[in-house]
């Protein structure tokens, strides 16, 4: 009975270990490495704005005295050379008024001047009413010629070479004394605008360049940046940008512009090739090989230029990421390489 018994030991042992389930392979992802280097990046930054009148801002161009706009010599947005007339004006009926008023009251002074002097030559009137006659006379005088400069005035003359950014009044109209109608821009004199990112504009080096496309055709040019404006405009949310546009450009106040700006990150950060960069919720995100296996790493990335990207959080540098391979991955996999 005892050998009986032993014999059923042992083949209850053999049936149980002939049961038992071997474990599933663990699976194993095949991906490429890149080993995070710190390096500076240079990244091309877009940028967009407008010219605008530079310190000697623009010339406007006034009516003299009431008048009616007779003819313009040149429209809007053309150019124009110094001295060349832009705008006539000819006087209102009003004006024409005053000037045939102040002829006659010039032709009456002067008379009575003359015969104030006749008088006292007579010895009928006395050196007080020759002199009262001989004021009233200049007056009278000066306020005709003054009426004469301010008429020949109504042809309205650019000082200045540049072009016509705007004519307030159309043919016919009836101006006042004082109005503003022709606004020109000085050529040679335009700023460009840019809007740049806050952050953006306190990493800009002192020696940047904008590259810019002028948006009516022509070969792009470069302009060293003039200052940065470190003010949020708080509709734009974006500080400014200042160049100087070139005289040759062709390039109109009140033009769109777009730029291209380099920027180079800093030589601290780790940088990796941009296809190690993944992307979850708009939260960036990466595969560090650790021991042969992959650990996400979320990170924060900063200056690309379409090739590598600086990690300004998340890694460390001589870490290995997964380049190629990472969008099978999940936490935790183990992983070999190429």
């Amino acid at each position: 009975m005892r050998l009986i018994a032993v014999a059923l030991l042992f083949a209850l042992g053999a049936c149980s270990g002939g049961s038992t389930e071997e474990k599933a392979p663990q699976p194993v992802a095949l991906v490429k490495l890149a080993r995070a280097e710190p390096a500076a990046v240079q990244q091309k930054v877009q940028l967009y704005g407008v010219a605008d009148p530079g310190a000697g801002g623009n010339v406007v161009l006034s009516a003299p005295e009431e008048a009616i706009v007779a003819a313009v010599a040149v429209p809007e947005g053309n150019p124009v050379a110094s001295g060349q007339i832009v705008v006539r004006l000819a006087p209102s009926p009003a004006a024409r008024l005053d000037i045939t008023k102040a002829a006659a009251d010039a032709r009456a002074a002067q008379l009575a001047y003359a015969r104030a002097q006749r008088l006292r030559a007579d010895g009928l009137v006395g050196n007080a009413e020759v002199e009262s006659a001989r004021s009233a006379a200049q007056s009278a005088t000066a306020t005709q010629a003054s009426l004469a400069v301010r008429t020949r005035a109504l042809a309205l003359r650019s000082p200045v070479y540049g072009h016509v950014e705007s004519i307030a009044a159309g043919l016919g109209s009836l101006v006042a004394p004082g109005t503003a109608i022709v606004t020109i821009a000085r050529a040679g004199d335009l700023r460009g605008r840019f809007g740049v990112d806050p952050a953006l504009a306190r990493r800009l080096p002192r020696a940047a360049a904008v590259t810019i496309t002028p948006s009516g055709g022509g070969a792009p040019f470069s302009v060293p940046v003039l200052s940065v404006d470190p003010v949020v405009d708080p509709q734009t949310r974006l500080a400014s940008l200042l160049v100087r546009l070139p005289a040759g450009a062709g390039i109109g106040a009140g033009e769109p512009l777009s730029g291209e700006i380099v920027v180079e990150g800093s030589s601290a950060a780790p940088t990796v090739p941009y296809a190690a960069l993944l992307d979850e919720g708009g939260q960036a995100y990466m595969f560090v090989v650790v021991a042969g296996h992959a650990r996400r790493r979320d990170v924060t990335p900063g200056p690309s230029n379409g090739g590598t990207v600086a990690i300004l959080r998340g890694l460390r540098a001589g870490e290995l990421v997964v380049v190629e391979g990472a969008t099978a991955l999940e936490d935790g996999m183990r992983v070999r390489t190429r």
